[in-house]
Parts: structure tokens; sequence; C-alpha cells
């Protein structure tokens, strides 16, 4: 079985953002799509260990901003290789204004935002699908929207090449981290993006 063929499937990228109890946070997702179009309901997938899935649990509220190809690394880096839980990503944070829900959504790199009320959760284990009704949206700009292929190619920005003859090193395959060792520790965390060791691969012996 060849696992790369879910890289075949299409998707989109969203910064996915909520507020509850005076907290705003967003996260990076790329599973949002629209299940019905009378009543106009959306799904999203939002994985537990994320603060916004916290607080769209509680809230029942979200806004979801569609980054567009216009999207630099630096939104990746910010809603996604931080935690709420230790980082107000909203503190100084100037690119944004609120709906008329009271959540934040982004108003650079994005070409749309939809703002909508939780009606389901589904536990699917690691994640939580939550179908919502759209409340309210709005087109921000014409920029197309930025699929995970796009990202990966024009967005995400290329590792370093290790040199011929260096040591054994262990890149990961989110941000590009280059850890340089002969073994790779079996816990060890990126220190950038925070992903795990099994999202590292091998590059040269």
């Amino acid at each position: 079985m060849d696992k790369k063929t879910m890289y075949k499937l299409t998707y989109g990228l969203f910064v996915l953002t909520s507020r509850y109890n005076g907290k705003d946070s967003g996260c990076i997702i790329n599973t949002a799509g629209q299940v019905t179009s009378e009543p106009n309901r959306i799904s999203i997938a939002v994985n537990k260990a994320n603060y916004t899935h916290e607080l769209v649990k509680a809230s029942g509220k979200f806004n979801l901003s569609i980054l567009s190809e216009e999207a630099g690394f630096a939104v990746f880096q910010h809603f996604g290789f931080q935690s709420g839980r230790t980082a107000d990503k909203f503190d100084g944070y100037n690119s944004c204004k609120r709906s008329e829900n009271g959540l934040y959504y982004l108003t650079e790199g994005t070409n749309g935002y939809i703002s909508a009320t939780v009606e389901q959760t589904i536990d699917l284990d690691t994640h939580t699908l939550f179908i919502a009704h759209v409340d309210d949206m709005e087109v921000l700009s014409s920029s197309p929207s930025a699929t995970y292929a796009y990202y990966q190619s024009d967005i995400k920005p290329k590792p370093e090449t290790p040199k011929a003859g260096s040591k054994t090193v262990w890149r990961c395959t989110v941000c590009g981290y280059i850890y340089e060792g002969e073994e790779l520790p079996a816990d060890y965390i990126c220190p950038l993006c925070k992903h795990p060791a099994s999202d590292f691969e091998k590059v040269n012996a």
C-alpha cells in the first residue's frame, strides 16, 4: 500500500479561529468543505491536540479564513508552529478583524472567510468532525485558494541539501528542519513545528 496516494486528494488550507472565556486562538487545518447547500452547512476536522479545538467545542462557534496563494510562510509559522496554550497568537498580530460573531478572521493572505455555528460533532479518535451551519461569509480577494500541493511547491521554504560527505541528517517533512546525528531519538520533537520523530525522513548516510 502506497500511503502517498492520500496526497493526490485535493486539500485546501485554512486558519480556524475561535474564542471562549475571553481567549482567542487559531490554528491551521486542511480538512474543510461544504456538506449541504440548503441549509448551508460546512464540516471541519480538527485535531484534538490543538487548543483551538477546545475553544470550538466549548463555544460552538468558529470562523474559517480561506488561505490564498498570496499567503506567506509566516502565516503558517504563526498559526501552525506554536500552541495557543502557551502563546497569544493574536498579540501584536494586526492582519485580522472581528466579524459579526465576535471572532477574528484573517484579512491578508486570504480570499474569504466563513462564520459558522456548530450543530453536530462526531468523535474520530484523534480528531473531531464538526458539522456547522453557515451564519455569514464574505469574499476578501480574487486570489486563488492555496491548496496543500501549492503550499508544498510554492510557499514552504525548500530545505537545505546536506553537503556531500556530511554525517547522517534527518529532515522534518513538515517544516524542513534538519537534525544531525546517526540516529534520531524516538521521542524527538521538532523545535520549529513541534511535530514528532515520525515526521522526519533520513536524508543521507
